[in-house]
């Protein structure tokens, strides 16, 4: 249970196949109502999405990491660096794909938790993901390929909090310092958007809520 943001393959992003409750567990929907927009717009269609792959833990193959920390901290982070607008660029698609838009795309499709997809270019967003990231000085230790919960984990249960945390001595600091040590949890999602920005570039292919 709970909210995962998750990259998508050829497979499900244009299936049409629904179950036996009439429900659509593929995208293709979705995928027709994007390349009618794009058309529109005078943009190429989005054809060329990876297809499925086996697991291989560490590969950068797929993505997927559960939205668990409260968001609040990175709230304020994105009020003090981010003007309104951008913000909303950064935190408010539905739907992510691995090419430039000059602007949101919203689509009538239900995606994830809301009524309508809005679309997101992965340029835009990692650029911004970027000046956040520079802002709270993300360790470079900070998992790259999160194909597995690595992010979470790491947050919320692994290496993180042993960088974070304070060395005893006259010149106390922790072991890895800087702004990300003093908030984990805005920390994780700082590196969750530059992540999935840049694993979407990456690999070519969409990322969703789910």
């Amino acid at each position: 249970m709970g909210i995962y943001l998750v990259s998508v393959d050829a497979e499900e992003w244009f299936s049409e196949d629904q179950d036996e409750h009439g429900d659509e567990p593929g995208r293709g929907r979705l995928a027709s109502a994007l390349n009618e927009e794009l058309r529109r717009r005078g943009l190429p269609p989005y054809d060329s999405v990876p297809g499925e792959t086996a697991f291989v833990r560490g590969s950068g193959l797929a993505f997927e990491e559960k939205l668990v920390p409260p968001m609040d901290g990175f709230v304020g982070l994105c009020d003090a660096h981010l003007t309104r607008e951008e913000t909303g660029l950064l935190c408010g698609w539905s739907l992510l794909v691995p090419f430039s838009l000059e602007e949101e795309i919203r689509l009538d499709v239900e995606s994830g938790y809301t009524d309508v997809t809005t679309v997101a270019g992965a340029p835009q967003v990692l650029a911004l993901a970027e000046r956040l990231a520079a802002a709270v000085r993300l360790p470079p230790e900070t998992p790259e390929m999160c194909d597995n919960l690595d992010l979470t984990t790491w947050f919320l249960d692994g290496d993180a909090k042993r960088l974070a945390a304070v060395r005893p001595g006259p010149w106390a600091e922790a072991v890895r310092p800087g702004p990300w040590a003093d908030d984990l949890d805005t920390a994780f999602y700082v590196a969750l958007y530059l992540r999935a920005a840049q694993h979407s570039l990456r690999r070519g292919c969409p990322i969703v809520y789910t």
